[in-house]
């Protein structure tokens, strides 16, 4: 690694001296001082060195050959990085958590998801500190290495730039990202799609820069591969430049949904779960919610809600969540077999799943055959179970489903006086919240008209 102080005691003693391996604008080297330096990379290297040197009234520079005139040394670029960050640190605007309240704020059922980002699990801070396993191989096997490989292939990548540097600044480093997508190397391929990620991870005027350059139709095909991180990292960015309203039509109609599915049926746990936020992101657009469901979404949803982790299962019931609010989707959810596995995350008291489950049991009990599904699945003892012992919230969701259950069905009505449910519902509209009481009275009036039909009809 070149310190400033020693790259230019080396510029300055062989003015001449040739490198053999290109450094492409922005390839980071920490300056030897705490405080780190933010920056942006560079359009292409021809480009960025006439700008630099104008920049910094360096004079005229000679080129001697095509590889002098294509490299940059270190002390040049952390030189002009500083000016970058000094420049854009009174403009920078701060993250903004407005892109991501849409998905955070479906339901008051699902408040406490976390953010569908992949700052979740801590994999970003991996994707820094992990080496590339393609990276040597990648190098050793090109005896000539494309332009700017070298940034793209390093894991360094400081993700301070990206508060600091004003969004035309990191323009060229955008398209270079680009360009790595389409590189024969998967390594570089990898590298250009983690970094695509992590520039839009928080600021939105990233994300737009992003999603005018032509990365989306370059990142889908990697959706489809077969290098598990490259896969991640495609998947990840995607969902990251969707949360941007303006960025769903691109990725829409660049034809994202059926490789986002493909991903959730084929990825990693964590390539899964951002294949569902992809989704879910892509739903909060009425239009596409259709289209989603029909592209076949739904079974792999009902996969990861089954055999999940409990991140996946979160983020499984909260796409299907949203999806459900069509009644096609609702009945696909059905036939894929969805209801089984929600009435069994109803009797999981503790998990954090409960209640999200009553809220997608709800949903599709507006629909007929969502109601004979969760009667047939054993939902009603689960759904009383819930009202002795969930949460205040629980108890809401469960008398409310329970309703819907037996407002137009005597059957149920009589299954669920049998399954007890009647001291349950008492004790609720006495001691129940104001929603629950309500529910639970509307509830218990109800239960009470087949016993009065019943008693009129046996009088003389």
């Amino acid at each position: 690694m070149v310190s400033i102080e020693d790259s230019r005691s080396h510029s300055h003693s062989n003015p001449n001296i040739s490198y053999n391996q290109t450094r492409p604008y922005y390839y980071y080297t920490p300056p030897p001082s705490s405080a780190k330096i933010s920056r942006s990379m560079g359009r292409s290297m021809r480009t960025i060195r006439s700008n630099i040197f104008s920049a910094d009234n360096s004079g005229p520079i000679r080129e001697v050959s095509p590889n002098v005139s294509e490299n940059l040394t270190d002390s040049v670029i952390d030189i002009r990085l500083g000016e970058l960050a000094n420049k854009s640190s009174g403009n920078s605007k701060s993250p903004s958590s407005s892109d991501l309240d849409d998905i955070l704020d479906i339901s008051r059922a699902f408040s406490d998801f976390s953010a569908c980002s992949s700052d979740i699990s801590g994999e970003l801070q991996r994707l820094s500190s992990l080496p590339d396993p393609g990276v040597s191989q990648a190098t050793s096997s090109d005896p000539e290495p494309e332009p700017c490989s070298g940034f793209l292939q390093r894991e360094t990548f400081s993700t301070e730039i990206i508060e600091s540097i004003s969004p035309e600044d990191l323009q060229p480093t955008v398209k270079l990202c680009v360009d790595g997508l389409q590189s024969s190397s998967i390594a570089v391929k990898r590298s250009a799609a983690a970094k695509l990620r992590l520039l839009a991870k928080n600021r939105a005027d990233n994300r737009a820069l992003i999603g005018e350059s032509g990365a989306v139709p370059a990142l889908i095909p990697l959706l489809r591969c077969s290098d598990p991180m490259t896969q991640e990292n495609a998947v990840t960015a995607l969902l990251n430049l969707s949360l941007l309203e303006s960025n769903k039509r691109v990725i829409t109609h660049a034809g994202a949904i059926k490789s986002l599915i493909y991903v959730l049926k084929t990825g990693t746990e964590t390539s899964k779960q951002n294949a569902a936020c992809a989704l879910l992101s892509l739903a909060l657009v009425d239009e596409y919610k259709l289209s989603i469901g029909a592209s076949g979404a739904i079974p792999p949803l009902v996969a990861l809600l089954i055999s999940g982790s409990s991140r996946g299962k979160k983020d499984a019931l909260t796409t299907l969540y949203k999806l459900c609010s069509v009644k096609l989707n609702k009945e696909r959810a059905v036939a894929a077999g969805a209801v089984r596995p929600l009435v069994e995350l109803v009797t999981e008291q503790g998990a954090g799943l409960t209640e999200k489950a009553m809220v997608v049991l709800s949903s599709l009990a507006s629909a007929e055959i969502g109601r004979e599904a969760i009667v047939e699945e054993g939902g009603i003892a689960a759904l009383v179970e819930a009202i002795e012992d969930a949460s205040d919230k629980g108890k809401e969701f469960a008398v409310l489903t329970l309703l819907q259950l037996c407002v137009d069905c005597v059957r149920n009505r009589g299954l669920l006086v049998r399954e007890g449910g009647i001291p349950p519902l008492v004790s609720l509209s006495q001691t129940g919240t104001a929603k629950a009481k309500h529910k639970a009275e509307t509830l218990l009036g109800y239960l009470r008209e087949p016993r009065q039909e019943a008693s009129s009809s046996s009088s003389p």
